[in-house]
């Protein structure tokens, strides 16, 4: 399964809708900090993602991005932070 490199973020308005979108969020992250998180995703995951957070967010008020990354690219990681990482398998449960 090939996986791409995103970067996914979100401002959530309402405290029980942020801790269902961030668990949401972390069913699908490879690392992140607070509301932005690296994804690696196949188009599947990269859908059913985007399905799952239509359906918690209210549109009016929260807002949700996912960005696709050039895993070409380089990355700089300063502090604790650690480069994105695609993991061998995840664990959904």
């Amino acid at each position: 399964m090939s996986r791409q490199l995103y970067l996914a973020a979100y401002d959530i308005t309402q405290p029980s809708r942020l801790r269902r979108c961030l668990a949401t969020l972390k069913d699908y992250a490879g690392g992140g900090q607070k509301s932005v998180f690296e994804c690696f995703l196949s188009p599947q995951e990269k859908q059913e993602l985007l399905a799952r957070m239509t359906a918690l967010i209210d549109p009016d008020t929260d807002r949700f991005v996912i960005a696709p990354l050039d895993e070409r690219g380089l990355y700089y990681s300063l502090g604790k932070a650690e480069p994105p990482q695609d993991g061998p398998l995840y664990y959904v449960g």
